[in-house]
């Protein structure tokens, strides 16, 4: 044991290291204290039902009724028993809070990475700090984009997996692909993780070159085999994740129109509307941020003090300064073209001196890999400001629109530019004096960076309009607040010298950076250096560059008393709703946009809520039912009994009871059958859905209107609610059509009339039917996805695999291991 302690002594410093920066990030958590984030409420208010009935029967449901009328539980959260990684996640929890263990994840899965590409441990280091560090992995966790930011801390090392496999190694290589690609699938965020396979298809495709030019085929395609072995271990691991939400996912707005749209085009198929998964794009100038953090105005606002031009335009108007300050912290500084933005893409500017310089010293396929891969995803981050290339893979690679928010993708150029940028380094250190006219290349590649940065700092409008599309309309919408038109030009001439001043001095802040670390490349060169002072100044500029970043959006301001964590608050409003003990009803709450925000899901069965991912039916009644005015026929047939408003004079929230809302069950008198979607979706814009039920004819065979009468003296009422299991009773002279306020999910639901199961039949386009015969029944629906049991079946068993392919691995590794340890004599 002392001989490890030894033979492992710098790589527990290093570890020691960065639990010992974590802890000073994140001080606070430590000090009792927890992060606020937007997202983490967002969820809390969806998961609040699934929590309450998990507390009480020990299991969480799978459905709840508290979002969007009614959707499936497991896509809000879900525990996945049968997953041996959801293990392994507690275990890391346990230890490190979150989001502690995802900024330790980001350390370790670099330093893992830069390891396996053989660079010294202390380089390796300050490689995974650059990594770690880039601007977007702290403004992720910032959001409340959890699941996203483990998504992206996974990425290292599946990379480091995939270079082994490549290498050569059978036993590690595969064994520790299938772990760390079963944790990434495992934080079901399948955006990043289809990323990441873009550009392991780009380095795949490069190693192919490599072994068909060198005759080495035979080898490239062993490892490749032995990847798909460990990619299907992974994918199976995840069934339970994986099947469900690609079954749920075909009916949603990720899938394919119920009604087409005249204008889809070649996306009538299925997937997003381009225009709403292009809102989030990249602006090619905004490019510029990678190394000037500043240079398109920060995040939105919240970015002016008390020297800005905007707060000394308020503080002339008469403004105390106080207030004027608090004004000006309220001003969109971010004047790119994207609605708003939580900050820039910043990779570190002595790293980006350092890429360039990498992109013209370092040779192999790693370089041609980051350049391949990197460029790509920058183009494709462009979205609708460069559709050649984006509308190609929106249009025609599979499964590419289902995902919106095309600026993501940075998250593969945020990992791969400090990589080459380490490597870059890496080259200066182990073949210096082998790369022709050094000197020159490394203060060319100063002149071009620095003095860029150097003219910005000192003529920003020179590069830069810090105007946007949209900013003369926003400069006259502060004339109107203010109530004077004509101080709209000042404060608009303040606010570009405001966002000139922010560019200008960042550039400054990059230029010395750049200064700095050229400095040490150059006394490195001259021989005025040793490599353990280089490497260790380089990690401390880098670190203070990153880090001070990252302070501006991820701070001990973020953070408030763990005892005083009121996330969502209880209204007044709420309270006197929830004297109704009705177990059914609906809530509306049109104080906030109800259809992005699910703080009412956290007390009320909401009719709103917020996922990226509703029923398509639920989002079509959305466009063609809410769209401008509320369909009080539509609100009826969901049964919502109050809606939340405010009072437009004092801003005071209000209860309207709405006494016409069509309560849980009802039966109609007449049902109509339509022929098609359009049909049913026109034919709910005015009815009565008390007395009339529209069902599209392909359910037509499942009725006997023979049967049917009129449902005169008959009753039908709820007496047992569980989100999983609801039951009714129903007492009708006849046979007779009844409509439940349910959402119609055919993926799981099954409905019993007195023990015996009968079709479900969708009405009024959305809702849960069923013809009942006369007389006095039971009726009980339960939901029970077939899918959720096979695929946890399948998980469990593909878990023993994985986990008895780690032993296995584990096993003859040291095997392998004792057999080329010299023996002392």
């Amino acid at each position: 044991m002392k001989q490890w302690f030894k033979e492992n002594t710098t790589h527990l410093t290093i570890i020691a290291i960065f639990i010992v920066l974590v802890f000073f990030y994140f001080s606070p958590i430590f000090g009792g204290k927890t992060l606020v984030q937007s997202d983490v409420m967002q969820a809390e208010g969806s998961q609040k039902e699934l929590f309450d009935y998990r507390a009480k029967d020990g299991h969480a449901p799978l459905w709840t009724n508290s979002m969007f009328g009614g959707m499936p539980t497991y896509q809000i959260w879900y525990e996945h028993a049968s997953n041996v990684v959801s293990y392994i996640n507690k275990g890391i929890r346990a230890v490190f809070p979150v989001p502690t263990d995802i900024v330790l994840l980001y350390l370790f899965g670099g330093y893992f990475l830069f390891s396996v590409l053989r660079l010294k441990p202390w380089l390796a280091a300050v490689g995974a700090v650059a990594l770690a560090f880039t601007s977007y992995n702290f403004i992720y966790i910032e959001a409340g984009h959890v699941n996203k930011a483990y998504a992206i801390a996974y990425m290292a090392p599946i990379i480091a997996s995939v270079i082994l496999c490549f290498r050569g190694s059978r036993l590690w290589g595969p064994a520790l692909l299938a772990l760390f690609l079963a944790m990434e699938i495992r934080t079901n965020h399948v955006q990043i993780t289809y990323y990441l396979f873009i550009a392991l298809l780009v380095y795949v495709g490069i190693e192919f070159y490599y072994a068909f030019r060198d005759k080495k085929l035979k080898g490239f395609f062993q490892a490749a085999g032995l990847q798909v072995v460990a990619a299907l271990i992974a994918i199976l691991v995840n069934a339970s994740v994986l099947y469900p939400t690609y079954e749920y996912s075909k009916l949603t707005i990720r899938g394919k129109a119920n009604i087409q749209k005249v204008d889809e085009g070649n996306n009538s198929g299925g997937g997003l509307d381009k225009e709403y998964a292009y809102q989030w794009s990249q602006g090619v100038g905004e490019n510029m941020t990678f190394l000037i953090p500043n240079a398109y105005g920060g995040r939105s606002g919240g970015t002016l003090d008390k020297n800005s031009e905007v707060a000394k335009f308020f503080t002339k108007l008469g403004v105390p300064e106080a207030q004027a300050v608090q004004y000006a912290g309220g001003i969109r500084t971010y004047w790119g073209e994207k609605m708003f933005t939580s900050g820039p893409w910043y990779f570190g500017a002595g790293i980006f001196f350092l890429f360039i310089l990498g992109l013209i010293i370092v040779k192999g396929r790693i370089k041609w890999w980051v350049l391949g891969a990197s460029g790509l995803c920058i183009l494709l981050a462009f979205g609708r400001h460069f559709p050649l290339i984006s509308d190609l893979f929106f249009d025609y690679f599979p499964m590419y629109n289902k995902f919106r928010a095309v600026e993501s993708i940075l998250v593969i150029p945020a990992l791969l530019i400090p990589l080459l940028a380490i490597l870059a380094v890496n080259e200066l250190f182990t073949r210096a004096g082998e790369i022709p006219k050094l000197d020159k290349k490394v203060l060319y590649t100063f002149a071009v960076i620095a003095g860029f940065c150097l003219l910005v700092g000192l003529m920003p409008s020179l590069f830069l309009s810090f105007k946007n599309s949209g900013h003369q309309d926003y400069a006259n919408y502060i004339g109107q607040q203010i109530g004077d038109q004509n101080l709209s030009n000042d404060f608009s001439n303040a606010l570009v010298k405001d966002r000139a001043s922010l560019a200008s001095k960042d550039a400054y802040r990059s230029f010395f950076i750049i200064l700095i670390t050229f400095g040490l490349v150059w006394l490195y060169l001259k021989k005025k250096l040793s490599i353990p002072v280089f490497v260790g100044i380089l990690g401390v500029v880098t670190l203070f560059d990153l880090w001070s970043v990252d302070k501006r959006y991820l701070n001990n301001d973020s953070f408030i008393e763990e005892k005083a964590k009121t996330h969502i608050v209880e209204r007044e409003v709420d309270q006197l709703i929830r004297l109704d003990k009705d177990p059914s009803y609906r809530v509306m709450d049109l104080t906030t946009n109800p259809f992005s925000d699910a703080r009412a899901s956290y007390f009320h069965k909401s009719i709103g809520g917020y996922h990226a991912a509703k029923l398509m039916r639920f989002q079509e009644i959305l466009e063609h039912q809410f769209n401008g005015a509320l369909n009080e026929d539509v609100l009826d047939m969901f049964n919502v009994r109050y809606l939340i408003t405010q009072n437009q004079q004092n801003g005071a929230e209000q209860i309207q009871r709405r006494s016409t809302a069509a309560g849980n069950a009802w039966f109609v008198n007449k049902v109509t059958f339509v022929k098609d979607n359009a049909q049913e979706m026109q034919a709910i814009s005015s009815f009565d859905p008390k007395k009339e039920a529209f069902v599209h004819e392909e359910f037509k065979n499942q009725l006997n209107a023979a049967r049917l009468g009129q449902a005169s003296n008959a009753e039908i009422k709820l007496v047992s609610y569980h989100p999983d299991t609801l039951k009714y009773e129903s007492t009708s002279p006849n046979d007779a059509f009844a409509v439940f306020s349910e959402v119609y999910y055919n993926k799981g639901w099954k409905a019993y009339i007195d023990g015996n199961e009968v079709p479900i039949i969708r009405a009024d386009y959305i809702l849960r039917a069923l013809q009942i015969p006369g007389g006095n029944h039971t009726i009980e629906f339960i939901f029970a996805p077939e899918s959720m049991r096979i695929s946890n079946l399948i998980s469990m068993l593909a878990s023993i695999v994985l986990v008895l392919g780690l032993i296995a691995a584990a096993v003859m590794g040291i095997r392998q291991a004792r057999q080329q340890k010299p023996s002392v004599k």
